[in-house]
């Protein structure tokens, strides 16, 4: 065997390695973006319920507030 037949069988081994370790990278970032397309979708539903309740809260202590204030100026007129 001549130096560059054992050069060729060293680069080409190496290309294997580096061929095996990039399809495992691949594989394992198709996961990682999986899982965050999963956390997302999650967060994004709790965002919308979180945001249908704070709606439905408004909606009620919008009125209590307003009858606070006018009873507040009512109560103050009185004691005058």
């Amino acid at each position: 065997m001549t130096a560059m037949e054992i050069l060729v069988i060293i680069l080409s081994a190496f290309l294997a390695l580096f061929l095996l370790i990039g399809i495992v990278l691949a594989v394992l970032l198709v996961r990682v973006t999986q899982q965050i397309r999963r956390v997302t979708t999650s967060a994004e539903r709790t965002v919308n319920g979180l945001e249908s309740v704070v709606a439905g809260v408004n909606k009620v202590t919008t009125p209590a507030m307003i009858a606070k204030v006018i009873l507040g100026q009512v109560n103050k007129r009185r004691k005058k």
